[in-house]
């Protein structure tokens, strides 16, 4: 799976500009916008992902205990969404990992 680093950082600025101007909020430049809400955005992702894990969770719980309502198809379909989010976080982990790696090595 690979993930383009620049993109995914222009599609997030996208995203926060989009819901500031949802909200009324004027198109104001600050000095490092971005900072704020990435951290923002990454921790919505973070939790996110804990969620779905969870509900998979508790969807394979209550499907072991013999709810009816529940099929195995549900539970895996759930199980598998969960897994791939925490598997796309990892790989954003890594990427955002690498790239301040090289910011570090970057001569002064």
């Amino acid at each position: 799976m690979d993930i383009k680093a620049q993109s995914l950082y222009q599609e997030m600025q996208g995203m926060a500009l989009e819901s500031k101007v949802g909200l009324g909020q004027p198109n104001v430049i600050q000095s490092n916008p971005s900072s704020a809400n990435f951290s923002e955005l990454l921790s919505n992702a973070i939790g996110t992902v804990n969620g779905m894990q969870l509900e998979a969770k508790d969807m394979a719980k209550a499907f072991e205990m013999g709810d009816k309502n529940l099929s195995l198809a549900d539970v895996m379909v759930a199980k598998e969404k969960a897994g791939i989010a925490f598997e796309a976080t990892v790989q954003v982990r890594n990427k955002v990992l690498d790239a301040y790696k090289q910011i570090m090595n970057m001569p002064v």
